[in-house]
């Protein structure tokens, strides 16, 4: 293997902790194969061996000190679980960034409060710009999707997928509430809260506790947004589908579940049409 060979005195290594998930460590000495053991230098300054019985249990190689904080996590020399780890941490901590590109895929970590980088300033700031020109956000992927679509005059999807508590329902807000401010519609601040306050009733009785979150949702949603010629909406409608059956606990009767289909059905927010 020709990685063996980057196993050198004085190279970075990311080692398993039993509290920090992963910490950084040097190498004291080379790695010759057939060796049972590295000697190690962790980041508090313990030396400690690690055992190796074969290249395989090597432990993963750490990036160059100029690659930390990258801003697209493909351009890592290295991508390892412990590698997309630090990186991420450096820039939520350090450079105070919620976003970071993975290619075409947009990692979000929740930062659990309200942040300034959602105005209308911020929505002109990325309008017309390419995703490479811009720092990592929402509205990057946003401005990509609406402009394909609109150039090209094709369908165009976004997939936004998470664990329970992630952020999923904000991030699907901002992405249409861009769409509503590029595409100059009516009534801008509402569009996204009237596509999103569809289907309370029929996502309620799907819901479960989890250790994450106390009404983690076991819907998943499909919402398709229609627009004019000119890029403006003229129409949303959301759909669910149920995907864990086996977290809803009980069945309610024959009536209670007609009720709530017809009222669900009939309500003014199933479908908003502008």
């Amino acid at each position: 293997m020709a990685t063996l060979d980057l196993y050198t005195k004085g190279a970075g290594v990311w080692v398993p902790d039993p509290e920090a998930v992963w910490v950084s460590a040097t190498l004291l000495r080379d790695y010759k194969p057939g060796d049972e053991q590295l000697l190690l230098q962790l980041q508090n300054g313990n030396e400690v061996h690690y055992s190796v019985d074969s290249p395989s249990d090597l432990p993963p190689l750490g990036n160059p000190d100029i690659l930390e904080g990258e801003n697209d996590l493909t351009a890592l020399s290295f991508l390892h679980e412990p590698a997309v780890l630090h990186n991420l941490r450096v820039r939520f901590l350090d450079y105070s960034s919620i976003y970071t590109y993975c290619g075409i895929v947009l990692v979000a970590i929740n930062p659990y409060d309200q942040l300034s980088i959602y105005g209308e300033e911020v929505i002109d700031a990325y309008s017309g710009q390419d995703m490479g020109d811009m720092e990592p956000h929402i509205f990057s992927v946003a401005e990509d999707a609406y402009r394909t679509m609109t150039r090209e005059e094709r369908n165009q999807s976004i997939i936004i997928s998470g664990e329970s508590g992630s952020g999923k329902t904000v991030s699907a807000k901002f992405t249409m509430r861009y769409f509503a401010v590029v595409g100059g519609a009516a009534q801008q601040t509402s569009v996204e809260e009237r596509v999103l306050a569809s289907n309370p009733i029929m996502e309620s009785i799907g819901n479960a506790k989890t250790t994450r979150n106390d009404n983690s949702s076991r819907f998943g949603k499909y919402i398709e947004i229609g627009f004019g010629r000119k890029g403006d909406i003229i129409g949303a409608n959301m759909r669910t589908y149920l995907l864990e059956k086996s977290r809803v606990v009980f069945q309610v009767g024959f009536f209670s579940l007609l009720l709530i289909y017809k009222l669900a059905v009939l309500s003014p927010s199933w479908v908003f049409r502008s």
